[in-house]
């Protein structure tokens, strides 16, 4: 059975931005907040928007307090993380799912809420995978944007990437898991990890050393997780840093060492991650990636 999906917004519905990673204020979340009123939504600011403790949106609890009421509150149709940083895998094991059962709801966010995505991906929900509203106004963002408002209110998707030299042809279908390589490592072994089996992965960093990336991908492939997946779709590695001896091989050819091992098709370049290009894509949606001479397609 594949993940429920949630209804789709409807205009005059309510949604709420939270932060459940690091912290951030209201006037950083201003310009979202008009955005989604000008879609017709009505906006609801969660109590961690201008709470601070430290790095975090206010400590744990108050932090899984705030996530927990738009949970179980049936007349808020979606969360929208408001930005990432670190925290939202502290909050996970005391969130409560079962009100959000009886009325799923749209949660959507992108980097740090990796671990949310996984997590709702294991009790067998849909999620949106798209940029942020502290990122709602960066300068060429408009298409990330308006791509958040079509997963958000069901409208046709589609993800394309040029060709790229190290890309390996071929079509899988399967449902889309990942997210922040990172993340996916990080909860690998937790309740949190979603099984990777007969789904199209995709991956997207930041700020990682380039050695770390190569460990990253080491402990998926020796752990078994990359065995039976059926495609992967690979999008942003942004400011890859390096050590003052060189690690000799760019993200992307990491990416491709333990790629070739395997026989599923691989694209390369996709807008997906910390680029103002990061398109909206919905995690546990059955999805089609086409490599070929002319680039590649996920949709």
């Amino acid at each position: 059975m594949p993940p429920i999906a949630p209804p789709f917004l409807k205009a005059g519905q309510r949604v709420a931005i939270v932060a459940p990673a690091r912290k951030i204020s209201t006037a950083e979340v201003e310009f979202a907040r008009q955005t989604l009123q000008g879609w017709g939504l009505e906006v609801v600011l969660g109590e961690t928007i201008d709470a601070a403790h430290h790095q975090f949106a206010g400590e744990d609890v108050l932090r899984r307090r705030d996530f927990q009421r738009q949970l179980d509150d049936p007349s808020i149709r979606a969360i929208l993380c408001a930005r990432g940083g670190y925290g939202t895998a502290r909050l996970l094991d005391k969130l409560d799912f079962t009100q959000f059962a009886k009325s799923p709801k749209w949660i959507a966010g992108f980097s740090d809420i990796t671990v949310l995505h996984s997590h709702l991906l294991r009790l067998g929900y849909q999620s949106i995978h798209g940029v942020m509203p502290v990122l709602f106004g960066q300068e060429h963002g408009a298409a990330a944007l308006e791509s958040l408002r079509r997963a958000l209110f069901g409208e046709a998707l589609s993800c394309a990437a040029p060709p790229h030299p190290l890309n390996r042809p071929g079509t899988a279908s399967g449902e889309l898991v990942g997210g922040n390589l990172s993340l996916l490592q990080t909860i690998t072994g937790t309740p949190s990890q979603a099984s990777f089996a007969g789904r199209i992965l995709f991956l997207e960093d930041l700020d990682e050393y380039l050695y770390h990336v190569d460990r990253m991908l080491l402990h998926l492939h020796r752990s078994g997780q990359l065995t039976e997946l059926a495609g992967l779709v690979v999008g942003h590695f942004s400011q890859m840093r390096d050590n003052a001896v060189p690690f000799g091989h760019s993200a992307y050819e990491i990416i491709d060492h333990y790629a070739r091992r395997y026989q599923f098709p691989v694209g390369y370049g996709f807008p997906i991650g910390h680029e103002p290009t990061n398109e909206a894509v919905v995690v546990g949606r059955p999805v089609t990636l086409t490599v070929g001479p002319a680039g590649s397609q996920l949709g």
